[in-house]
């Protein structure tokens, strides 16, 4: 019941982000960029989550926002999926108690996120390639998505390790052995 009730607000969640994506940080952004919330929410379940419910939800978001807002569908869905999956990878090799790794985290997934879309549009639709413009936008969000992580951050660890606990439950000794 407790994992239904989870699920029910990470669905509720993505709802509220969206809703935030699309209209609060509009009136926010650096030089006309915004952040990008749902990699911090998809590396979040991923890291907290038990395996596959990281890569699950990067899926299953990802299909919603090109559904929604994307003009190629399946672009988010397979770069939010590879976050889920990522985050899966991290959980195994680093520590979520430290605030420096998270922020290393979103960093990595929001740049490794950044680059395979810019990659797949690319090669869906041939586009002039403008690189000193790509890499100033993915420095200004990668910036942007660090500094909401750490506003955040208290909030994402709480919820993160409950989630924890009914997923993967209180198997602290066998997770490193």
């Amino acid at each position: 019941m407790k994992k239904v009730i989870i699920n029910i607000a990470l669905i509720i969640s993505t709802i509220i982000i969206y809703l935030l994506q699309t209209n609060l940080f509009d009136w926010f952004t650096i030089a006309g960029v915004m952040p990008n919330l749902f990699i911090i929410f998809v590396l979040f379940i991923g890291l907290f989550g038990n395996k596959t419910m990281g890569t699950i939800y990067g899926l299953v978001i990802g299909l919603f926002l090109d559904l929604l807002i994307g003009a190629k569908v399946g672009i988010n869905c397979i770069g939010l999926g590879l976050i889920g999956l990522l985050a899966t990878i991290f959980d195994k090799n680093f520590s979520k108690d430290s605030r420096m790794t998270i922020m290393v985290m979103v960093m990595a997934a929001t740049i490794i996120f950044e680059i395979l879309v810019y990659i797949l549009n690319y090669i869906i639709t041939p586009i002039n390639i403008e690189l000193v413009n790509f890499i100033k936008i993915l420095a200004i969000e990668v910036i942007y998505n660090v500094i909401l992580t750490i506003i955040v951050y208290p909030l994402i660890q709480k919820a993160g390790y409950y989630i924890e606990n009914e997923y993967k439950g209180n198997k602290i000794l066998t997770r490193y052995f």
